[in-house]
């Protein structure tokens, strides 16, 4: 993929059983919260920002990172591209969410180990 359509590390998604002691666990740490909902939190520290969600099924084990997801600049160009090297998309079409101050768009890929990769374009 040409580096253009991406400008870096966008977040890392961690599942937790419990929102409340993972805030409280980053926080501790230097995180203070950035975007939050009744079930999702955005913690920030300088650049790195992580999403904290709730999670039942991937919680607790080890390397329980849910997904990492890029920064796009145009997402439409982005998925084109990614279903012309026909990757696995996870999304039938670009997903959407009411977060931060515009919501963000998004679709996410499947890694040959299995990883999720999640492409996101903000506002």
């Amino acid at each position: 993929m040409d580096a253009s359509y991406t400008t870096g590390l966008q977040h890392i998604g961690i599942p937790t059983n419990c929102l409340d002691t993972s805030i409280k666990f980053y926080m501790d740490l230097g995180f203070e919260p950035f975007f939050k909902t009744d079930t999702v939190i955005f913690m920030k520290l300088h650049s790195l920002l992580i999403e904290l969600y709730e999670s039942k099924e991937v919680s607790g084990k080890a390397g329980a990172i849910d997904h990492i997801s890029l920064n796009v600049k145009d997402i439409e160009s982005v998925l084109e591209y990614i279903k012309s090297l026909k990757f696995k998309i996870l999304d039938e079409e670009i997903q959407a969410l009411p977060f931060f101050e515009k919501g963000v768009r998004f679709f996410t890929i499947e890694g040959p180990n299995a990883e999720k990769i999640e492409f996101n374009q903000i506002g």
